[in-house]
């Protein structure tokens, strides 16, 4: 696993040793990378390039079986084996694998992703060998998973089993090439920056390498994290590309907003749910547990499962010693299932769960909602981890074709933890002024007037207060 800056030349390095692999040692070798295009770019300029430059002494002992734009394959004698590049190989056997950029591929195809874990990487034997290289796009993915079990192996410091993944980490200042000269005034914020790396890393920079990363910071902005990173550490708090709340979950970090936050007994506890019914794709639930102090919103606990029916949710309300005050759901909760012919409203009232109901707004007013409200959330970083790490990295789905991201989110396992989050931020008190509340109210009136509500609610003895 590499962590790296960009323009290291490692997938130049990596594609050279495994055509030696397969000239010299009858290996078949495999390279991702993120795009058909991309893919093309590496084996025209790196692959091709290097055979078509091989000594005529060497070349002429080989028949070249197929050549095409994107594979190579030699016969030597009775030996024969290939190279190929493309975006997946799930079909056939190599013994050697080499992935570009797969946090990218992460990033804006994560489908890709899932089918080169399932696919790809299964294509390669006991004994065979798999580099994976990227620079980081945020804490979420299989490359940030992946690197970051092979990081906490390497801290244990036991020796490596041969299905256990290698780390190694190459920042900026490993480039000889990174250095700019002449007489440059760096800020004192900056050299505080270098002087904290310096002490953390063990290096010494000079002053043509400060000068560099000065500069080429003042165009790169927030993206120098993620492509030209200091410490693994730093590279994964670089932003993801078309996440929804990324600048207010990073100042949420900065403020160490992300802390054991205490539970008050004698408070009440909303919960905010997001409901896996008939009209979405999977029947995974989520609900966030929140309480006001003063002008502080405290977000105390976090509950997601799926293939589980209501009864199962209340019983994880119910064994929590919390005192509960509302219980808010999305308005597809009157939405008739299939099944049954009833809704989710009256199940949920069979079972003893009273919901009050948020209104149906447009979807980018519930973003702006959650981007306001996070100025005043805090977070119990133990029982929220995983709405936390869901909102960081919530985004855009990516449009291949337009080269850019849509106007929609990507379903994948964010969605529901975000949307049960979205609840909460669209119908929060702080919002009246925005008319959320208020629709909120009218909402619940509807429905109460329809006689499929009650004001008695066993869950929510605060409901008379």
């Amino acid at each position: 696993m590499i962590l790296k800056a960009r323009q290291l030349g490692i997938t130049t390095f990596f594609c050279i040793l495994y055509l030696d692999d397969v000239l010299f040692n009858g290996k078949d070798a495999g390279l991702i990378a993120h795009t058909r295009q991309a893919a093309e770019k590496i084996f025209d300029s790196k692959i091709r390039y290097a055979w078509d430059n091989l000594p005529e002494v060497i070349r002429k002992q080989y028949k070249i079986d197929a050549e095409t734009a994107r594979e190579l394959r030699f016969k030597i004698g009775d030996v024969e084996s290939s190279i190929y590049v493309g975006t997946s190989l799930r079909s056939g056997t190599v013994q050697r694998l080499h992935i570009s950029e797969m946090g990218t591929i992460d990033q804006k195809y994560p489908s890709k992703a899932e089918e080169i874990k399932t696919g790809a990487l299964n294509t390669v034997h006991k004994g065979s060998i798999v580099t994976i290289e990227s620079t980081a796009k945020g804490e979420v993915g299989i490359f940030a998973d992946v690197c970051k079990e092979a990081m906490d192996l390497q801290k244990t410091g036991r020796k490596l089993t041969e299905m256990d993944w290698k780390f190694f980490f190459f920042s900026w200042f490993d480039h000889p090439e990174y250095k700019l000269a002449g007489d440059i005034i760096i800020t004192t914020e900056m050299k505080e920056y270098f002087d904290k790396i310096q002490a953390s890393e063990s290096v010494d920079l000079t002053k043509e390498q400060k000068n560099w990363y000065f500069i080429k910071r003042k165009t790169q902005k927030d993206a120098m994290k993620s492509e030209f990173p200091s410490t693994p550490a730093e590279a994964f708090e670089a932003s993801i590309g078309g996440a929804y709340y990324q600048k207010q979950m990073t100042k949420v970090m900065e403020q160490k907003r992300i802390c054991p936050v205490a539970w008050i007994p004698d408070l009440p506890v909303d919960t905010y749910w997001d409901l896996g019914i008939a009209t979405k794709k999977t029947d995974a639930m989520s609900i966030v547990f929140t309480q006001d102090i003063g002008l502080e919103i405290h977000v105390i606990d976090f509950y997601g499962n799926s293939g589980e029916g209501l009864a199962h949710y209340i019983k994880v309300l119910q064994d929590k010693e919390y005192v509960y005050g509302r219980h808010w759901a999305p308005h597809d909760i009157e939405v008739r299932e299939l099944g049954t012919g009833k809704t989710r409203l009256a199940t949920a009232q069979q079972l003893g769960l009273h919901f009050d109901i948020v209104p149906k707004i447009r979807f980018n007013d519930g973003v702006d909602a959650v981007r306001m409200i996070l100025s005043k959330c805090w977070f119990d970083e133990e029982k929220t981890a995983r709405l936390v790490r869901a909102l960081k990295a919530y985004r855009k789905e990516w449009d291949d074709k337009l080269g850019k991201f849509k106007d929609r989110p990507l379903q994948d396992w964010t969605c529901d933890p975000a949307d049960a989050f979205r609840m909460f931020a669209v119908n929060h008190p702080e919002h009246r002024q925005m008319g959320f509340y208020d629709a909120a109210e009218r909402e619940m009136e509807r429905i109460r007037s329809k006689g499929t509500a009650t004001n008695i609610n066993p869950l929510n003895p605060f409901d008379d207060i």
